[in-house]
C-alpha cells in the first residue's frame, strides 16, 4: 500500500510543477484563451488604454499568478461556478483570498502595463477597521510603486459613509458617483472590479461591483468597456498552479459571456507588492 501513496504524492508533484511551469513558461503576461483584442490597445491617435481600477480597500491590488475576468455588463450571475463561502489566507496562485489590490488584481495590472496602457486606481476606503487606516494608505503607495503605477494616478478616499467593515453598508449611488468623478478627470474608457460576490465575500467588495453596474447603467455605458474579477470555490483557490488547466478550460468553453484568464508570469513581483502590505500580514 505503501508504493500506492508514494506514486500518488509524486503525481501530484509532478502535476504541480508542470502547471506552475506552464505559467513561468511566457515571457510576458498572456491570457486564456489568446485573443488580440481582449484589452488591446485602440486603433487611431490615442492608443493606449485609461483603465480604472475600483477597489474597496488598500491591499486589494497585489498578488497572484492567474486570476479570470468576465465581462461585468454580460453578466448578473457568475456562469454556475461554486463560490467561496469566507474570506480566508493568502494563497500566492489566485485571487480567492480577503488581504489586498496587490492581492487581488496584480496579474491584471502587469497584463495591462504590458499592452503599454495606463493604470488608475480608485480605492473607496483607507481600510481602517482595525484603526490602521493612515497606515495601510501608505503601504498601498509603495506597492503600486512595485507595480510601476505612478502615485499620482492612485485615489484613496476617506468618506465618512464608505469605511472599512463587515457591517458597513455603503451607498451604491455615492460609489456610482465618486466613480463618476474619477472616470471623468482621468477620461477612463475601461474599468475593472470585483464581481457580485467579491472573490472574498467581503460585503464592501459586493457593494463595489453594485455601485459600479449603477455607475454604468446611469450613465447608459457610454464608451467604457467594463470586466470583473471571477470569484472561485475553495477547492480551486488552493490547488495553486495546478488551475490553469480547469481555468483555460472555462475560458475557451465559455459561450454566453467572454472569459478570459489572466497569467501571471512574474508572480514574484506580486509577492514584493504583497510584501508592502506588512501590517495585514498576519
Amino acid at each position: 500500500m505503501a508504493w500506492i501513496w508514494m506514486l500518488s504524492a509524486a503525481g501530484v508533484v509532478l502535476l504541480w510543477a508542470i502547471s506552475l511551469g506552464r505559467i513561468l513558461s511566457s515571457p510576458t503576461p498572456s491570457c486564456l484563451p489568446p485573443s488580440p483584442h481582449f484589452l488591446a490597445p485602440f486603433r487611431g491617435d490615442r492608443r493606449s488604454r485609461n483603465v480604472l481600477l475600483v477597489i474597496a480597500h488598500p491591499d486589494d491590488e497585489s498578488m497572484y499568478a492567474l486570476l479570470s475576468l468576465s465581462d461585468l455588463e454580460e453578466s448578473n450571475q457568475i456562469m454556475g461556478l461554486d463560490l467561496p463561502q469566507a474570506a480566508d489566507e493568502s494563497n500566492p496562485y489566485y485571487p480567492c483570498v480577503e488581504c489586498s489590490l496587490a492581492q487581488f488584481f496584480s496579474p491584471t495590472i502587469l497584463f495591462l502595463k504590458s499592452k503599454g496602457h495606463n493604470i488608475h486606481i480608485l480605492c473607496m476606503s483607507q481600510g481602517n477597521a482595525d484603526g490602521l487606516g493612515i497606515t495601510r494608505h501608505e503601504e498601498m503607495y509603495h506597492a503600486c510603486d512595485t507595480l510601476k503605477v505612478p502615485r499620482e494616478q492612485v485615489k484613496v478616499l476617506d468618506h465618512p459613509k464608505l469605511q472599512d467593515g463587515f457591517h458597513e453598508k455603503w451607498d451604491h449611488g455615492l460609489l456610482a458617483e465618486l466613480t463618476m468623478e474619477q472616470v471623468q478627470l482621468w477620461e477612463i474608457d475601461t474599468i475593472v472590479t470585483f464581481d457580485s460576490y467579491g472573490v472574498s465575500g467581503h460585503p464592501n467588495h459586493q457593494d463595489i461591483h453594485h455601485g459600479i453596474r449603477k455607475f454604468l447603467h446611469e450613465n447608459g455605458q457610454g464608451n467604457i468597456e467594463s470586466w470583473e474579477l471571477e470569484s472561485l470555490n475553495i477547492l480551486r483557490k488552493y490547488i495553486g498552479p495546478v488551475d490553469i488547466w480547469l481555468s483555460s478550460l472555462i475560458s475557451f468553453s465559455s459561450s454566453k459571456q467572454s472569459i478570459f484568464t489572466i497569467v501571471n508570469n512574474s508572480p514574484a513581483r506580486s509577492y514584493q507588492a504583497m510584501a508592502a502590505h506588512r501590517s495585514q500580514w498576519v
